[in-house]
């Protein structure tokens, strides 16, 4: 088996939506209505919800921080193109969606297509009661 590097680091958008500025009020309503989005976008595919928080308090020694009331992965495709076999590691996507004491927060892998990128931050700010400043969705690695 070979190991290649498609990107040198994994950065991450994340969107921190205070209870009171998020149009929804529990991680079932944002994962609703991401996963509408989702099926109304005729380049995506919607595949399923995972609730990371059951699985992982589930475990024996499973740990999950106490800020935490709730985690939910979107997983879906955005397959625009399919270039080359090493790709399907990089599918399909998701989009995690936490409650915690404070309020949302929602975070997704950065894609190598910058258009991608803009759909996906796009959902995140539909779920703000008010528009979103330019630069307020997190972007790191």
């Amino acid at each position: 088996m070979n190991k290649t590097l498609k990107q040198q680091t994994y950065p991450v958008y994340l969107l921190e939506i205070e209870r009171g500025e998020c149009r929804l009020d529990s991680v079932d309503a944002i994962a609703n209505h991401l996963k509408q989005v989702v099926e109304a976008n005729p380049a995506t595919h919607f595949i399923g919800l995972f609730d990371h928080f059951a699985h992982t308090s589930r475990l024996p020694g499973g740990q999950v921080a106490n800020e935490i009331r709730a985690a939910v992965n979107l997983v879906f495709c955005f397959g625009l193109t399919l270039p080359e076999p090493a790709q399907l590691a990089t599918r399909p996507r998701s989009v995690g969606i936490c409650e915690t004491d404070r309020g949302f927060v929602i975070t997704f892998l950065e894609s190598p297509m910058p258009v991608v990128n803009g759909v996906m931050e796009s959902w995140a700010e539909s779920l703000c009661r008010e528009p979103v400043e330019a630069g307020s969705i997190a972007h790191g690695g």
